[in-house]
């Protein structure tokens, strides 16, 4: 990652880029159709175009930094003009492959041991077969977490993301005793980070760089969609658990297909997690019915330090020792 600061310049010359980019789409019917002399690097980069079709170009075409600072901070906190952002798992794929965590991990140098999307294993009754549950934050459409934070740090943006601006947070926790869900995390130490992360210019879009004494969680990767591209969890799953999309476009999307965000919910019965909170939520959930793989298969492979978050679902006999 570049060092240097995106001066006026460059913040014109992305945005006349992406500009020709989707003009482009329009004709050719992919998000980053070019027309220049750039080499391709054979490097792919998976993209939803206004169509709401996934194409897939070679990064060398996209005039792309990770974590560009494009945006002022107002624009940051209001959002991404005309969308209403959404997310949707599929529990009947999840084999807590664990990708989508890493993934995550990695776009926003979290360390190993601060997990912003996790993977719960659930069990519905003593009779009811466990399968695998991946949580984050919810971006609810009505969340508790804004409502306490006194100092505005915690907001809610008008395409439905709730970010944290860690400029004003002053730790005080409230927004993590107010929300029903325990997705949020706290900075108890300063964060390691290379210079290069460290130097750069927060915003709450990036949520980077993190900063000791502040409240973080899941964002959905606004930096991300700003520029087209799906949170790194959706990209990473090998199975297709996730779908994020537009649902104005009524349009969502887990790497491999776009299909019709009320006909997905409406056909495979989709519901909200504790929707009777009354918050809101805007990830939607798939039952895990017809499940692809064993719960097992998510279990037997992880390391010794991970498997003693499950014993008690999958070695109940062992708990009694």
């Amino acid at each position: 990652m570049k060092q240097e600061e995106i001066n006026e310049q460059g913040r014109r010359d992305f945005l006349k880029t992406a500009a020709i980019a989707t003009l482009a789409a329009t004709a050719c019917g992919s998000l980053a159709c070019s027309c220049s002399s750039k080499k391709a690097s054979g490097d792919k980069v998976k993209l939803l175009s206004p169509e709401g079709e996934i194409v897939e170009i070679d990064s060398s075409y996209l005039n792309h930094q990770e974590h560009m600072a494009i945006v002022s901070k107002l624009e940051a906190r209001e959002g991404i003009a005309g969308k209403k952002f959404v997310m949707v798992v599929d529990l009947a794929r999840c084999k807590n492959a664990r990708k989508c965590i890493s993934a995550c991990q990695k776009w926003h140098y979290r360390p190993e041991d601060t997990e912003w999307l996790t993977v719960k294993l659930l069990k519905d009754s003593d009779k009811a077969a466990p399968y695998w549950f991946p949580k984050q934050c919810f971006h609810c459409d009505n969340p508790p977490c804004v409502k306490v934070c006194p100092v505005d740090a915690t907001f809610k943006r008008q395409d439905g993301l709730v970010l944290i601006d860690n400029n004003r947070c002053i730790g005080c926790k409230f927004c993590m005793a107010a929300c029903p869900y325990s997705t949020r995390v706290f900075n108890w130490d300063e964060p390691e980070l290379s210079l290069d992360i460290r130097d750069l210019a927060y915003n709450p879009e990036t949520g980077i760089p993190a900063k000791v004494g502040t409240v973080e969680k899941c964002d959905f990767c606004p930096d991300r969609a700003r520029e087209g591209l799906l949170p790194p969890c959706v990209e990473a799953c090998p199975n297709g658990v996730f779908y994020f999309g537009d649902e104005n476009e009524d349009a969502v999307c887990n790497g491999e297909e776009t299909v019709s965000f009320t006909q997905l919910i409406k056909d495979k019965g989709g519901y909200r997690y504790m929707e009777e909170l009354g918050t809101k939520p805007r990830v939607y959930y798939l039952p895990p019915k017809d499940r692809q793989f064993p719960v097992e298969r998510g279990y037997e492979d992880l390391d010794s330090n991970l498997k003693k978050r499950f014993e008690s679902v999958m070695e109940p006999d062992k708990q009694k020792d």
